[in-house]
């Protein structure tokens, strides 16, 4: 696992929302976010997709629970199937990760330790952020992006 401090600046974004419980429904959006962007001839090799879960679902009923799939583009698009908005900008801890079900689930379990063995203490004002770099993506990898203070 690749670790390393970012800030990540404030960008204009489009995005697609679901409501429900995080799980497998999240993965259709992405795939519906993905055929959108390539549909307005968006994808380079360097875009990046972002997932961000919205709340917390320890703490959130799971049908209020808000999962976001957000692409940065500067372009404004008069169309009801996505959302504009702003990436939240600061620092980050970005985890460079194996994207299978195993390697994500072994970060989550383990990001606690991460963080103390960093020295880094989250931001919970700001969600984490999945982020999927084509380059990377082509790999076989992800990055989480868990916001901090400095």
């Amino acid at each position: 696992m690749n670790i390393h401090v970012e800030h990540i600046h404030a960008s204009k974004i489009v995005y697609m929302r679901r409501t429900g419980a995080y799980g497998e429904q999240n993965y259709k959006l992405m795939q519906n976010m993905k055929e959108w962007i390539h549909s307005h001839n968006l994808w380079n090799e360097n875009s990046a997709v972002y997932g961000i879960a919205q709340d917390n679902a320890a703490t959130t009923p799971p049908e209020q629970c808000r999962y976001d799939v957000c692409f940065v583009t500067d372009s404004s698009f008069n169309d009801t199937a996505v959302h504009h908005g702003e990436l939240p900008s600061g620092a980050y801890l970005v985890f460079e990760i194996p994207h299978t079900a195993e390697e994500v689930g072994r970060f989550w379990d383990s990001i606690g330790e991460a963080l103390q063995k960093e020295d880094k203490q989250i931001d919970e004002s700001r969600p984490i952020l999945e982020r999927y770099q084509i380059v990377l993506v082509e790999k076989g990898h992800c990055e989480f992006c868990v916001p901090i203070f400095l």
